[in-house]
């Protein structure tokens, strides 16, 4: 009997995610994965010197080195990218659903929601404002979002390997999940009438899930009318403005307070 043309595709997906591998570079990013139980690892590419300044790491992954010249460097990055002669493939992390994270896993009842984010270095910004302030997760879309690159990895110093990144299908759909949970999702709106301060004082121990847009398109109307709240970050100065990580980042930090 011929499969159904929905079972195919769905057997083909999970055969390409499942051959789905990320190069990551930097002797920072690098050491992280190696050092990250969590992280299922591929190949090695050093040259000596990062070699000789990841020891210790290498020793504890278990992996056995590919050692190149500087400028012979096999790993298929970009040209551009900063890679200081290390080089890991890796499969991307899973850290498994969004309400077995959100729910009750490390940090405080806090997460960041990116609506369209798609430049890798904001998440990885993002991702690195995240753990320090302690967040659940940063939850992204699989579409119109920045994937985990060499290049999120780099940016976000290793937050990639300790910080929950989570990939869904629908933002409108993970939004009312984290609602049913409890949680309550504030927007933040250049144009709401609300200030962020004023709306997580009325929220005094609730989880708290802070939803921010693409700098440029902003945040979908979709998006807004299916949060709690748009609240706003007040200026100082009638043009002043944030990036969307600095942005998180001065939201998590209000919020962390709160909570």
């Amino acid at each position: 009997m011929k499969k159904p043309k929905w079972v195919i595709e769905k057997e083909q997906g999970r055969r390409a995610a499942a051959a789905e591998t990320v190069w990551l570079f930097g002797l920072h990013a690098v050491r992280d994965a190696l050092l990250n139980p969590a992280r299922e690892r591929v190949r090695l590419v050093l040259t000596k010197n990062a070699a000789d300044r990841l020891a210790e790491a290498i020793t504890q992954s278990g992996m056995t080195p590919e050692i190149e010249e500087p400028r012979k460097f096999s790993a298929p990055l970009d040209p551009g990218s900063v890679h200081q002669g290390a080089a890991l493939e890796v499969k991307p992390l899973n850290w498994g659903s969004l309400e077995e994270v959100c729910s009750g896993g490390e940090g405080a009842p806090l997460v960041v929601l990116l609506d369209r984010v798609t430049d890798p270095h904001n998440v990885g910004a993002v991702l690195r404002s995240a753990e320090v302030f302690g967040a659940r997760a940063v939850i992204a879309t699989q579409r119109n979002s920045a994937p985990e690159t060499g290049a999120l990895a780099k940016t976000a110093s290793g937050a990639l390997e300790r910080q929950p990144y989570l990939r869904v299908k629908n933002l409108s759909d993970a939004m009312v999940t984290l609602q049913r949970m409890g949680y309550i999702l504030l927007a933040l709106d250049g144009e709401a009438e609300v200030t962020l301060d004023d709306a997580l004082a009325d929220l005094k121990g609730r989880p708290v899930g802070l939803v921010l847009g693409a700098e440029g398109p902003g945040l979908r109307e979709k998006t807004k009318e299916t949060a709690d709240q748009l609240v706003k970050v007040p200026a100082a100065r009638e043009f002043g403005s944030l990036n969307v990580s600095n942005a998180a980042a001065v939201g998590l930090y209000a919020a962390r307070a709160h909570i």
